[in-house]
């Protein structure tokens, strides 16, 4: 069973892409969902030049406070300087952590972004055309990595009071931009702040968590609403669907004539032709009855008067005219008898049905070799099934004498392959021997009551059950007839 089930997946996934309903939502899925990444694409664009200049904005106004700091703190005399450093913590609204080392700071730069190197680009030029400063290290560290006063010591390793409330936000952890400028040969002046907003840096993207959840929410809502639209759209063309393959079957049901106005029209138009084609079918079958009545007494009469002429070249002449002409009647009236055989569906076991076949064939020498079988019976007419495959039978044994068939079932169709030893048949006239009163040879020994009409009706009973009847001649020699049967 595990085996089966991914090719039977595969099939209904299939079936279902192809079908009204499967195409419609993987149409409308994939148009919401490219609307929505297409809506999100501008609006990040868009974010990300207004954010870019807003960082621009806000990194100008910055610079210029740091460069007022730096400017401060270098004109201050040497020994004050340390002073002063306490109490620059608080500058404009925006708050810095200033120290004098000894030694240039190794930072451990967080990684690059657009808006980092904006912030970074403003504040150098700011250094540079303000006070003319060239050699100004400028990095973006880590709260928890960043190293200040010394190479040894970090941010958390200090008193709170040293600079915790100036660059640490808990529980985040924003980045903190670290300015680094020399300003002789022993010391550097170490300036670290925070940005305006702990998420003033972050990278937005079109695919973010939220906008996935909101894209994924927007097409689930559009397609539970478009199943729910399309299922009360397309019910009414299954339901045709099914009512056509009925009627083509023989199982005449009128319609019901509900729904929105095209399917009301669409259902009485139905309707009115299935009356037609019902009324039309009737009435050639009490036609060809008629006919044939109405002609038995003629050419009856006619025979009996031929009898009595004494020329016997004129009388058996006339007498074999008549007999063909009745020939002609009977075949006509049991070619529509035949294929329109009123019987209700039921199942039908083909298997035990070839095999009465085969054991009526072989009494006096094997003539019927069968192999395969149904896996579950067919739903079909009975009778009507056995005179389309009994038709061929008796073709495949009086041409070929003897006849192996092959019975190939699975959950889709029932294909029956009759094939025999005989001449074949030739490529120009396979399609035309199952045109009625249709024989190949000429000679009807041994099968005097052929009248060229059993292929005809074998293949209109198969097509009356949705099916189909073929010939093919087989590569070493004799006819392959197929018979084709879709379970319903």
């Amino acid at each position: 069973m595990p085996t089966n089930s991914p090719p039977l997946l595969s099939k209904r996934l299939k079936r279902w892409s192809q079908s009204l309903t499967g195409q419609i939502l993987i149409i409308m899925a994939l148009g919401v969902a490219s609307a929505q990444f297409i809506s999100s694409t501008f609006w990040l664009r868009q974010l990300e030049s207004d954010t870019e200049q807003n960082v621009r904005e806000v990194s100008k106004h910055m610079a210029f406070r740091i460069a007022a700091t730096v400017s401060y703190f270098t004109s201050l005399p040497t020994n004050y300087r340390h002073i002063v450093i306490d109490q620059l913590q608080d500058m404009g609204g925006t708050r810095f952590f200033v120290t004098l080392n000894k030694e240039e700071i190794l930072i451990n730069p967080l990684e690059a972004s657009p808006l980092k190197d904006v912030v970074k680009q403003e504040v150098n030029d700011t250094l540079v055309k303000q006070l003319g400063i060239h050699n100004a290290k400028i990095a973006f560290s880590s709260p928890s990595d960043l190293h200040v006063i010394n190479n040894q010591t970090r941010l958390m390793d200090l008193p709170e009071r040293w600079g915790h409330h100036s660059l640490l936000v808990k529980p985040l952890t924003p980045p903190i931009i670290v300015i680094q400028i020399p300003i002789n040969d022993k010391d550097w002046l170490y300036l670290a702040s925070l940005m305006p907003d702990p998420y003033f840096l972050d990278d937005t993207t079109a695919v973010s968590g939220d906008r996935l959840f909101s894209m994924a929410m927007s097409v689930i809502t559009v397609l539970l609403l478009s199943i729910v639209i399309l299922r009360r759209v397309t019910r009414p063309l299954a339901t045709l669907a099914r009512a056509a393959e009925r009627f083509g079957q023989g199982d005449w049901r009128p319609m019901k004539e509900n729904g929105s106005v095209e399917v009301r029209n669409t259902a009485k138009a139905f309707n009115d032709m299935q009356r037609r084609i019902q009324r039309y079918l009737n009435d050639r079958e009490r036609l060809f009855a008629a006919i044939s009545h109405d002609l038995k007494t003629p050419i009856t009469r006619l025979r009996l008067r031929a009898e009595m002429l004494d020329e016997d070249d004129i009388r058996d002449a006339m007498i074999r005219d008549l007999e063909d002409l009745d020939m002609l009647v009977k075949g006509a009236l049991q070619s529509v008898k035949e294929t329109d055989i009123h019987e209700n569906r039921v199942e039908v076991d083909i298997s035990r049905m070839l095999k009465d076949m085969q054991s009526t064939a072989n009494i006096q020498r094997p003539k019927i070799i069968i192999k395969g079988a149904l896996s579950h019976p067919y739903i079909g007419k009975p009778l009507a099934i056995k005179r389309c495959l009994g038709n061929l039978v008796d073709n495949a044994l009086y041409y070929g004498k003897s006849a192996t068939i092959h019975i190939e079932d699975d959950d889709e169709a029932v294909c029956i392959r009759i094939c025999d030893q005989g001449p074949g048949i030739p490529i120009d006239k396979i399609d035309k021997v199952f045109q009625p009163y249709t024989r190949l040879m000429a000679d009807h020994t041994g099968h005097p009551t052929g009248m060229g009409l059993g292929l005809s009706i074998a293949r209109n009973i198969a097509r009356a059950h949705g099916g189909e009847v073929t010939l093919s001649n087989h590569p070493e020699q004799g006819l392959e007839a197929k018979v084709w049967l879709p379970r319903h």
